[in-house]
Parts: C-alpha cells; structure tokens; sequence
C-alpha cells in the first residue's frame, strides 16, 4: 500500500498527531503504557520522509532491545519506508567500529568475545578462584555496571564498597577478576559489547574524518525507551548528534526498571532542562488493556507527577487476587486456569506467566508440563542457533548467491521441506515437534516481507534478526521474569508469587530500591491485554517460613 501524507496523520490520535508534526528540534514524548508510541515514532519518521523534511538514509531510530529494534523496522516497513536504521545501540556502534577500523586503520576491529561468563570463569581460574554460575553472572552484571556507569577501573575501586556485594566473593576479589578479565581481553584483541560502546564513541572522537561521515550521514535521531538510557549511551548519542538538536526521544519514567545496570531516568526527567525550547507531548489514552486493568495500574504506578493512563477499550474482567496455602496450590490452579482458557480458543501464545526471578520458573514448568500444556520460558535457547535454523540459513544464503536464485518464497519452503518441514503440523511432541515449530516460523519470517520480495531480501532480513535476535513468537504459553517480559503484551497474564521477598525483591532496602521494585510490578500490570490474575502463597516446599502477599497488593486492591 502506497501512503499519502495525510494517511499518516489519519491513522494517530491528537496526542499523537501533536508528536508526529514536531519533526524539528528536540522533542520529548511521555509515553504511558499502551500508549502506542511505536505507533507514534514510526508515524512520525514516515511522515516527515513522505513530507520531505527527512531524508530516508539520514535518521537513525535506536532502541535498547533486539526485539524493539526489529518491531521498528517492521513498522516502518509497512508505512513504506525501507532505508532508516532502525537499530539498538549496539548494533548501530559495532557497524560503525567494523567500518572505520578498517577503513581509517587498515586492520580488522576487535572481535566481540563469544561468551562473557567463559572470559570471567578463564579469568577467575587464572586467580585460582572457583565461581559458581550466579556468582559469575552477578559478576557479568557488575562488570556492565561498571561500564555503563563510564567508571575507570580506577573510579571503580573508590566506589567498590558501595556497591552491592557479590555473594562469596571479597570486594578485593571481585577487582582482582574484573582486572585479568580486562587484560586479558587486550591481550586477546577482543572486545565485550560494553567496549563496543566504548570503542565507538572514543574512536569518533579521535578521528575528525570519522566524526564527519557519521555526521554527514546521520542527521535525524529518535530514541525509544529513553528512560533506560545509561550515562555511557548519552555520551555516544551525544557524539553523533555534535550540535545539532534533531532529537526525539520517547520513555516513561514509570517503567524505569533498569537501574541496577546503570540506565538512569534523569536523562528523559531532566531533558527539558538540556533543551528550554524542546516540545514536550504526553500520551495517555491506553488501548492495551481494559479499564479494569487500567484501574489497577493506576493505582500502583510509581511516579504520581504524571498524568493517569485512560483506558480506552470496552469494559471487561475484573483483576483476580488470590492467596493460597503452598506454591504448589498456586500453580496448580494457574494451569488449571491455562487449560481452561485454552479450550476456550485463546491462543497459547497469547498467555504469559511472570514472576521477579528466575528460580521462580521451576513449579510452573512443573505444574505446566503435568496438565500437558507446552511452554517456553523467554530467554531459554536462542532460535538462530538451533542446528535446524542454521542449516537453514546458510541454505538461504547459497540460494541467493546462485546466478539464478529461485522465487523467494518458493525458495524458503523448498529449503524448510528439506529439512523435514511440511504444512501441516505433525502429530508428534517433544523434539520433534519443535524443530517443526522452528522451521515453521521460519517460513512465516518469509510470510512477513512486502510483496515482490528477494532471496537476497530474505537473505538480509536473517542476517538483521540473527544479529539482533529479533526472533519469531512460538505458540506456546510464555513463562517469563517480569524484566524479560518488558515491551511484551498479551492477553491473559498471571503474576505469580506475589510475595514479600520477590516483590519487592529481599535485597532492595532503600526507598529508591523499593519503588523501583514497585515500578517493576507497575510494569507487569501493563502487560495484560484482557485478563489479570495475581496469585501468592503462604509456603514454600522445604520452607517452614511463613511468607506474607507482597506489600503492593495493597496499592493495587484497595481495602485489601
């Protein structure tokens, strides 16, 4: 479908509109949950590329998470637009880092290490210090921390007793490790994606002719998620923006849950201060959930400053609060309610069970796989490095570079039927069944393109999503941390084990630590489309502690 101008404008609503018609000069969308800013952005770009105000090569749209990245080149895909860089941080700098290490320097850049927790445990090792796999990726965490934060080793030891302490581990050893896993990778010419943040605004700074490329290149900037921008990512905006002032950014502060990795609020709070004449819009009008759940949010959302979201959808169920006597009851009934729902014609991929960590996951897996219901827990194995996806992918890659590369999706599916790939679902479980699955939703990726599309198209699509793990939705319930679950919606959530001690989380003390953990419980409200229920249990298996329904029940059920 060709867009007009005016088609884009027809398609916001006013609080919309008024942010995709402030095409110049720095602007701040407040945006609540369910508010539609993808919507918004992504409107807003084509609408200044169909008005000729922007040039398609010139705006860059960065993101902070692979599948938002990808959600805004599909979006813009659609409104026509084929050319903006839609890209996380990370992926935009390592393109930039790869291009002028070789173009100023004549070498390769630095490689990204495949695995940080194999760099650490080496470098643990090296110490003759054992870690087990929490402390290590607590490790990982500290270390991103670190870098995010853009502390030098040496800043870093002055402030080291002030950070939380990683279990088992001295201050002075988490140092010592941090230390050999730095020269270590200097040694090795290898780099971790933190660096590449590093590498990329340091580089552009000392080298005026690469300044002037991105420069020249890039003039238009939108960021989504502001609100999780880190103190290291600001200063790499900053160096690609110079002194112009083309800047649209979008966030809530409400949804700020990130700040254990250095991502801080006050960039998106204090951006009117950096820029007096910025354009400020809010969006409120929600058309995610429905006024019932709207209610609930509401009334948990941590930061009162700003306005309440409007439910705009039809009336519907009311939230469901529900105490039981063990975590085994808990997520018993939660599957029953699964089955149930399921029979009823909801779509698998369509429910999502959140808790605050992982451990939590084990009883639902369990209560889940009992009844027969199939699962994925988000952040389990990556699709592009399933066997049969990578078989897959290089068979597209060879199809396309052929003289006489097949129509594309006659080529997709060939490949996928080669691979043991049929229409119709196989009536098997297990393995087998999700290698279909895969190979399946790999022929959908094919599915989504525009019309008239390529092998090389196709080709280049994989690439781009493998890079930034933009991967395809299973059918199947979605068993996810709540920080996971960010920039998901769907339409039947449960939140469970609501307790104190998960949420809030038993390690966040202060004030800010606890209303970031509300904010967290904000966030997870917001996620259901249709139905919410939150559940909590008086006991664990193997705990004779008796635990007590999370302090936020309250703010969300009055008179509870």
């Amino acid at each position: 479908m060709a867009y007009e101008v005016d088609d884009i404008l027809e398609a916001l609503d006013e609080e919309q509109r008024e942010a995709a018609l402030s095409l110049h000069g720095p602007t701040v969308i407040l945006a609540g949950a369910g508010t539609g800013k993808t919507r918004t952005i992504t409107h807003r770009i084509a609408y200044g590329i169909l008005r000729g105000d922007y040039a398609e090569q010139k705006v860059m749209a960065l993101t902070y998470t692979n599948k938002a990245a990808g959600e805004l080149r599909g979006r813009l895909r659609q409104l026509g637009v084929q050319s903006v860089g839609a890209k996380t941080f990370h992926a935009a700098a390592l393109a930039q880092v790869e291009f002028f290490w070789r173009e100023f320097f004549g070498i390769e850049a630095p490689r990204v290490i495949e695995s940080k927790a194999k760099a650490i445990g080496a470098a643990a090792e090296k110490l003759k210090i054992r870690l087990d796999p929490n402390t290590i990726r607590d490790l990982a965490s500290e270390i991103e921390w670190r870098k995010y934060s853009l502390l030098s080793m040496d800043e870093y030891r002055d402030r080291i007793s002030d950070r939380p302490a990683i279990a088992g581990l001295a201050p002075i050893r988490n140092f010592e490790i941090q230390e050999v896993y730095e020269s270590a990778k200097v040694k090795a010419k290898q780099v971790d994606w933190e660096d590449v943040l590093l590498l990329c605004s340091g580089m552009l700074k000392a080298e005026p002719r690469a300044l002037e490329h991105v420069h020249q290149q890039y003039r238009f900037f939108t960021v989504d998620e502001y609100q999780d921008i880190s103190a290291l990512q600001q200063d790499l905006l900053d160096t690609w923006l110079g002194d112009r002032t083309d800047l649209c950014v979008v966030g809530d502060p409400n949804q700020t849950i990130y700040s254990f990795t250095g991502a801080s609020a006050s960039f998106l709070e204090n951006f009117e201060s950096r820029y007096p004449d910025a354009t400020k819009i809010s969006l409120t009008k929600n058309y995610r959930s429905t006024p019932e759940i709207i209610s609930v949010a509401n009334r948990v959302r941590g930061s009162q400053n700003l306005e309440p979201l409007e439910a705009i959808r039809p009336s519907g169920a009311e939230p469901v609060f529900r105490g039981f006597d063990s975590k085994a009851e808990e997520c018993s009934w939660i599957s029953e309610q699964i089955a149930d729902a399921l029979r009823a014609g909801v779509k698998a991929s369509q429910i999502a069970v959140l808790y605050r960590i992982n451990g939590q996951s084990e009883f639902i897996e369990s209560a889940l796989a009992d009844a027969g219901i199939e699962y994925q827990v988000r952040g389990g194995q990556r699709y592009f490095n399933r066997p049969e996806i990578m078989s897959a992918t290089r068979l597209v890659r060879a199809e396309a570079a052929s003289p006489t590369p097949r129509d594309m999706y006659e080529g997709v599916t060939a490949i996928a039927r080669s691979l043991g790939w049929q229409s119709i679902a196989p009536n098997v479980s297990g393995t087998e069944l999700e290698q279909w699955e895969a190979l399946n939703s790999f022929v959908q990726i094919a599915e989504e393109l525009p019309p008239g599309s390529t092998m090389n198209d196709f080709a280049a699509e994989l690439d781009e999503r493998t890079r930034s793990q933009h991967e395809p939705t299973k059918e199947s319930i979605t068993l996810s941390t709540i920080h996971a679950a960010k920039g998901l919606e769907h339409k039947m959530v449960f939140i469970v084990s609501a307790n104190e001690g998960y949420l809030p989380i038993s390690y966040a003390k202060t004030e800010a630590q606890i209303a970031e953990e509300q904010r967290l419980f904000y966030v997870a409200l917001t996620r259901a489309k249709d139905s919410l229920s939150i559940t909590w249990h008086k006991t664990d298996v193997n705990d004779s502690r008796v635990r007590t329904p999370s302090r936020f029940i309250a703010l969300a059920q009055p008179g509870f």
